[in-house]
């Protein structure tokens, strides 16, 4: 035996298998848990919560945001609590849709090029639309915010916010 060394012993394990024993019991070891894909649980929407969401699938929102990776995602998480979702990479291209009498709720950047999500305010009630609108934005703009909020927004949410966040404004405009 070298120096510093100590000495091993072999445990025998009842069967006679030459393995030490498992520390904790019996019990086998912990598998971990496969991943899930899409968005992450919400914990309000779990059990009949969820199941009440998802008698909004007739319930159309609508996302306008110049940013593809944001309208997927957001698209990805309504779809997820149930509802039906229909988007837009500008606020022309909103105006332009066959559907606008039908959209409960409207989730709208901020900054767009083009026509901005305030514009976009203004014209829908102009035109008669009483659309109500969560407005989401990377730009912490008070002026914006509060012009928004005066106008009737239901929300006016800054970028990053959690998707239980958004759930909330949403729920609250319906």
């Amino acid at each position: 035996m070298l120096r510093g060394q100590r000495k091993r012993s072999r445990a025998v394990c009842v069967g006679g298998t030459d393995r030490p024993p498992r520390r904790g019991g019996d019990r086998p070891p912990r598998q971990p848990e496969p991943r899930r894909e899409g968005p992450a649980p919400v914990p309000s929407l779990r059990g009949g919560e969820a199941q009440a969401a998802r008698r909004h699938r007739h319930r159309l929102i609508s996302v306008v945001d110049d940013d593809e990776s944001i309208r997927e995602a957001l698209e990805s998480l309504l779809e997820w609590a149930g509802f039906e979702v229909e988007l837009f990479g500008s606020a022309h291209e909103f105006l332009s849709s066959t559907r606008l009498s039908e959209v409960a709720c409207l989730v709208a950047d901020v900054r767009m090029p083009g026509m901005t999500g305030l514009e976009l305010q203004r014209q829908l009630a102009a035109a008669g639309f009483r659309i109500p609108i969560v407005f989401i934005t990377a730009h912490g703009d008070d002026a914006a915010r509060a012009r928004a909020l005066r106008a009737g927004a239901v929300a006016f949410l800054r970028k990053p916010f959690s998707e239980q966040a958004l759930l909330d404004a949403v729920q609250a405009a319906l």
